[in-house]
């Protein structure tokens, strides 16, 4: 056997060993702190060379937990204050989390049950929120722009997820879940699964502030990420959840102006994973999703379970995992942030959690 080819047995089996003890641990670790973690950190699995995380020196921290939290959306980083920003839709507030000393309070309430966040490039707090099914702006003078509210004299369903483009474009998508479910939206008296109209992705323009609708492609698109150079719009679809036809998977898109082009699968969300003792795949749902600087998709993760739930890494050369952040709850979004944008942020159910990685996110938040 040549020197290679033992390396990558006894990587595969490392890799294989440690993916079963993650499973065991993640559910079980005490989150709290005080008991510290052994590095390197059997949460964080790496399947290839690709994946860059700080295996040897650091732990995945669980920053804050509270049990009246029913549901950590939206996170996003916002570098002058310093601070996290994530919504807790059910309880229709927004959190803030300061890195200065890991203060948590409440930053906004009441949020119209908001669901996505970002800041543009101007350091102004985008949001997508539910109830009002709408896209706003929170202006530095605490007041409150609608971006968006209707398309083709129709209200959306419920805004979802929203990125920015340098140019100042705004994206969004409209899978509808907010319409669907009691305490996020004003839900109709329709049993139907679309609230409005044919799930999409909107872009704004920056300029004008015309909405445009870039695509219906997806079953119900959800979290949503440029590449790092913007040529491709990765989206995450979750149309299974309510579609049974729908695939649990990433698309990815040429990016053309205001346009999309050339629609491929990017990755499947079925995974091979130990579950109590025995190998199972399954697939989840990816929910919100990031790029990194080397092109690589991050993307939040669940509905399976101990193995699988929290936070799955592919490469964006060829869409195969390369890694995996095991989390003992459901993540829903995740960000990059901290002063060199090397932290990872997880929002997951009732908590939120973070890692450093020897990468950096690809864009401000």
């Amino acid at each position: 056997m040549s020197t290679d080819s033992a390396f990558s047995r006894r990587s595969f089996l490392t890799a294989a060993a440690t993916a079963v003890a993650g499973a065991a641990t993640a559910a079980d670790r005490d989150w709290t702190g005080k008991i510290p973690t052994r590095y390197p950190d059997p949460d964080i699995i790496s399947l290839d060379k690709r994946f860059k995380a700080k295996l040897g020196n650091t732990p995945i921290q669980r920053l804050y937990h509270n049990p009246n939290m029913l549901w950590a959306e939206g996170c996003a980083w916002n570098a002058v204050g310093r601070y996290l920003l994530w919504s807790d839709i059910p309880n229709n507030v927004q959190m803030r989390w300061l890195e200065e000393d890991g203060h948590v309070s409440t930053f906004r309430n009441p949020v119209n049950n908001t669901n996505g966040n970002t800041f543009d490039y101007q350091g102004r707090e985008l949001s997508c929120e539910h109830l009002t099914r709408r896209v706003v702006r929170h202006e530095h003078d605490g007041s409150v722009t609608v971006l968006a509210d209707k398309f083709g004299g129709k209200p959306f369903n419920a805004p979802n997820d929203i990125v920015v483009h340098p140019n100042g474009d705004i994206w969004f998508t409209d899978p509808g879940y907010g319409g669907l479910m009691n305490y996020e939206g004003e839900r109709l008296k329709s049993t139907s699964v679309q609230p409005n109209q044919k799930e999409a992705i909107y872009v704004i323009d920056g300029k004008t502030g015309k909405i445009e609708k870039v695509t219906d492609e997806a079953f119900k698109p959800n979290g949503l990420c440029f590449s790092p150079d913007y040529k491709k719009l990765y989206v995450a679809d979750t149309g299974a959840s309510h579609y049974p036809e729908a695939p649990k998977n990433i698309w990815v898109f040429d990016v053309d102006g205001k346009k999309l082009k050339n629609r491929k699968e990017f990755t499947s969300m079925k995974l091979k994973f130990k579950r109590d003792g025995q190998e199972v795949e399954d697939a989840g749902f990816a929910d919100g999703i990031r790029c990194d600087v080397d092109g690589n998709i991050w993307a939040a993760s669940g509905w399976v379970g101990a193995g699988y739930d929290g936070v799955q890494i592919f490469a964006g050369t060829d869409g195969q995992r390369i890694g995996q952040i095991l989390l003992p709850e459901i993540c829903a979004n995740i960000c990059f942030g901290g002063a060199k944008r090397n932290r990872l942020f997880m929002a997951a159910s009732t908590s939120l959690y973070a890692v450093y990685v020897e990468t950096q996110g690809a864009h401000i938040t």
